[in-house]
C-alpha cells in the first residue's frame, strides 16, 4: 500500500464554501478552522476498519459507530461531543465496549466568512464514562490549533498542531497537512500526511487519502484510507454528515 501512497503529492484537505454549504470536520485528520455557525446542529458519523502491528503482535479495530456531534452557539463557537463503540481482536482474544466520551467546543478565533485564511482553537475533555475494556479511568485531553488557507477557488490548504494526554505518560505531539482539491460542484478529494510523536520518544509518520461526494447542501458521504510510513498500520473509513437545523 506504501508503493501507491508514497508518490502521491501531498495534499490538504479543506472543504470551501465554495463548493459546499457544509462544512465538516470528517473525514480527513484535519479538523476545520471554522465552527458551525448559529443555531447549526450536525452529525459526523461512520465505520473505521484498522489493521495495526505492535511488538509483533497484530490488533484489528472496528469502530461502528464513530459519531461527533456538533452544536454552534454563536457564529464563531460551537459544542463538541464525541462517542465511539469499538471492537478489538488480537490474537485469540476479543474486547469491545464504548470509549470515554470526549466534552468539548472549537472557537474560531481569526477570518470572516470569506477571508482567505481562517483560524480556531479546539479542545476536547476525556471523561471517565465508557463501558468494557476499552473505557480508561483516566481523565484525559485533546488540543489544537487549526489554520486553513483557501488558495483558489478549487484549491485549499489547512494544518494541526496539538497535543494530547491521558493521564498516562508524557503525552503526544501532533501534526497533520495537506492540500485539497474540489473536482467538481459535489466532489473533493484531499491527500494528508500527519504524524504523532507518542510520548515525546517515538514518532509516528502517517498517511491517508480520500473523497467527499456532496448529496445536497447539508448532506455529505465521505471515503478514506490511510497508511503508517514507519509503522505498521492501515484502515479503511466511510461515513456521512448531516447538518439537521439552522443551515443558512
Amino acid at each position: 500500500m506504501k508503493r501507491i501512497f508514497l508518490p502521491i503529492v501531498f495534499i490538504l484537505f479543506f472543504i470551501s464554501q465554495s463548493f459546499a454549504q457544509i462544512a465538516t470536520d470528517r473525514p480527513d485528520q484535519t479538523e476545520g478552522a471554522t465552527a458551525v455557525g448559529k443555531g447549526v446542529f450536525q452529525i459526523e458519523a461512520g465505520t473505521l476498519l484498522s489493521f495495526t502491528e505492535s511488538n509483533d503482535v497484530s490488533f484489528r479495530q472496528i469502530v461502528a459507530p464513530n459519531t461527533l456531534f456538533r452544536y454552534g452557539l454563536l457564529d464563531w463557537i460551537e459544542l463538541r461531543l464525541v462517542s465511539n463503540f469499538e471492537m478489538w481482536e488480537a490474537a485469540d482474544k476479543n474486547w469491545k465496549g464504548i470509549s470515554n466520551l470526549e466534552i468539548g467546543t472549537k472557537i474560531w478565533i481569526a477570518g470572516g466568512p470569506d477571508a482567505k485564511t481562517q483560524m480556531a482553537i479546539l479542545s476536547h475533555l476525556s471523561v471517565p464514562s465508557g463501558s468494557g475494556e476499552v473505557r480508561s479511568d483516566n481523565y484525559g485531553t485533546i488540543n489544537r490549533l487549526s489554520v486553513s488557507h483557501s488558495l483558489t477557488d478549487k484549491l485549499g490548504l489547512g494544518y494541526n498542531l496539538g497535543y494530547s494526554y491521558f493521564g498516562e505518560g508524557s503525552g503526544n505531539l501532533l501534526y497533520t497537512c495537506a492540500l485539497g482539491i474540489g473536482v467538481n460542484s459535489k466532489t473533493t478529494i484531499y491527500i494528508e500526511p500527519y504524524g504523532t510523536w507518542v510520548d515525546f520518544d517515538q514518532w509516528e509518520a502517517s498517511f491517508d487519502t480520500g473523497f467527499t461526494y456532496l448529496v445536497n447542501p447539508n448532506f455529505q458521504l465521505d471515503f478514506s484510507l490511510g497508511t503508517g510510513l514507519n509503522y505498521r498500520m492501515n484502515y479503511l473509513a466511510l461515513g456521512f454528515s448531516w447538518r439537521a437545523l439552522g443551515g443558512k
